[in-house]
């Protein structure tokens, strides 16, 4: 029977099922062609029914070398986070330690710019950082112990995840994904923490993945809870973001957007309008293979990591080429998998305006970006 990562409960409710899709970090050589049980890994959302947390329902795939690189969005994002955390006069003692992503990305040099230096082993540190690490723990309970026990007496964690609410308003069903264990609302989050001695101080907001929170959390339990995170709490209490049948809108989310990417890419194969996409990125592995995406709908992806060229998309035989065969190339449309990266491809490629479509979201088909 299965039970709850966090608190153990066996009162696990499934949300969101996509079938057997490919592991989302495994690109496969070129040459090769996908094979049935490269694409049979069961991937679904169970909501636990006593924390409220939203978790990985099974994994059975083995984690593979990470190929991507570190999006300027994402370096951009910590700068702001850092900033603002310093404002509101967070970043307590000198000491640090990072639980860091097994996709990259570190806060540290920012920290070392402003007279951080790295905690002794075995000893704790007055800043405890993870930012998107914490998720890829299949164990959750653990995870929040080994970081509460990482952490001076007067010490703040910081921690950041891309918010459950976001995922649910703006339809990421692809957020899923094998190795990501958990997907945190600020309501679950508090629980979790609580459980293990620390309670929520404060709470930013960013615009990164469509909705990410960072968190500051302190061991005092007179702690109290700044007014952004009581604002957050409330709005995830209006919206029902622990019941299933929240979670549940996914599903139908899922659905409806894979087929408006087939009905798209269909009317501009069908208008004989060369299509590729840019990104190769994980959260685009589930989108493609439930859409039967083949090279007779989309002639190739593109993506900077030279560790993914000449590898091809999990589950289908669209090639992964480099930025410099995208602009021999010169496509029609160009389908954008991370939107977060337009601004990014916008500046590096002026060449392509108005070629740039987005994915389809809870609010729209897909669309042209501009």
């Amino acid at each position: 029977m299965n039970r709850c990562r966090a608190c153990g409960h066996d009162r696990l409710e499934r949300v969101l099922d996509l079938g057997a899709v490919p592991p989302a970090d495994f690109f496969p050589p070129g040459e090769t062609l996908p094979s049935p049980s490269e694409c049979g890994h069961e991937l679904a959302m169970d909501l636990c029914t006593g924390c409220g947390l939203a978790q990985l329902a099974e994994d059975d795939t083995v984690p593979d070398e990470p190929r991507g690189i570190e999006p300027e969005a994402l370096r951009e994002q910590a700068r702001q986070a850092v900033e603002a955390v310093e404002k509101a006069s967070r970043l307590k003692g000198r000491t640090v330690i990072e639980f860091g992503s097994p996709h990259g990305g570190t806060w540290l040099p920012l920290l070392f710019e402003r007279g951080f230096r790295p905690a002794f082993p075995g000893v704790a540190a007055s800043l405890v950082l993870d930012s998107f690490g914490i998720m890829h723990e299949a164990d959750q309970r653990a995870a929040f112990l080994t970081r509460a026990a990482s952490l001076a007496p007067d010490g703040v964690l910081l921690l950041q995840f891309h918010t459950l609410s976001a995922i649910v308003s703006q339809g990421q069903w692809n957020a899923l994904r094998h190795g990501h264990f958990a997907y945190y609302s600020l309501t679950a989050l508090r629980r979790l923490l609580e459980d293990v001695g620390l309670h929520i101080a404060e709470a930013w907001t960013f615009d990164l993945y469509g909705g990410t929170v960072l968190v500051a959390a302190e061991r005092d339990p007179w702690t109290n809870t700044g007014l952004s995170a009581r604002r957050l709490l409330a709005a995830e209490r209006a919206t029902g973001i622990t019941n299933p049948a929240t979670l549940r809108t996914l599903q139908r989310q899922a659905d409806r957007q894979v087929d408006e990417l087939v009905t798209w890419l269909r009317k501009t194969a069908s208008e004989n309008l060369r299509v590729f996409a840019y990104g190769a990125a994980s959260r685009a592995v589930a989108l493609f293979a439930r859409a039967g995406i083949d090279r007779s709908l989309l002639h190739a992806v593109a993506d900077g990591s030279p560790a993914k060229t000449g590898r091809r998309m999990p589950g289908t035989d669209v090639p992964i080429v480099d930025l410099i065969a995208l602009r021999e190339a010169s496509p029609d449309r160009i389908l954008l998998t991370v939107p977060d990266l337009l601004p990014e491809v916008r500046a590096q490629f002026p060449e392509f305006d108005g070629r740039w479509y987005l994915p389809p979201d809870s609010r729209h088909g897909v669309r042209q970006a501009g």
